[in-house]
C-alpha cells in the first residue's frame, strides 16, 4: 500500500514559479504507474511563467480557487472542480484571479522530467 501525506512532501518553487510539492513519480519512487503527480499552488494575482512540456501531456485538477488558463492561443476561466488537459508541446500558463491560493493537482504522462520542460520567458 502506498499512502503519502502531501504535507510531508517538500515544497519547492518550480521552473514556472508555481509553489510545488511532488507527490510521487515512478522515476524516483517504487510505484508502478506511468505518470507523475504533484500538488501546486499559485498565490493571488500571480501568473506562472510560460512553459511547455516537450513530450508529456498534463492534466490540471483545480481543487480550490479560480483563475485564467492559457494554452497556446486559447484562454478560459477555470475554477474548483475543473479539469484541464494540456497536450504535449503546448505553451501554457495559469493566472490566479481570486483572493485565495489557486490549488491544483498536476498529472504528467509520461512522468515529469526536468529535461522535458522548457521555460519560455
Amino acid at each position: 500500500m502506498f499512502i503519502i501525506d502531501v504535507n510531508d512532501c517538500k515544497e519547492t518553487i518550480a521552473g514556472d514559479n508555481s509553489i510545488l510539492r511532488e507527490i510521487f513519480s515512478p522515476l524516483k519512487d517504487n510505484i508502478d504507474v506511468g505518470y507523475s503527480l504533484a500538488f501546486a499552488r499559485v498565490k493571488p494575482g500571480e501568473i506562472t511563467r510560460k512553459h511547455k512540456l516537450k513530450t508529456s501531456s498534463e492534466v490540471y485538477v483545480i481543487l480550490r480557487g479560480k483563475g485564467i488558463m492559457h494554452i497556446d492561443d486559447e484562454t478560459a476561466e477555470v475554477k474548483e472542480g475543473h479539469i484541464i488537459y494540456i497536450p504535449p508541446g503546448a505553451t501554457q500558463r495559469i493566472k490566479n484571479t481570486g483572493n485565495e491560493d489557486l490549488v491544483f493537482l498536476c498529472i504528467v504522462d509520461p512522468p515529469w522530467r526536468k529535461e522535458d520542460e522548457e521555460i519560455l520567458e
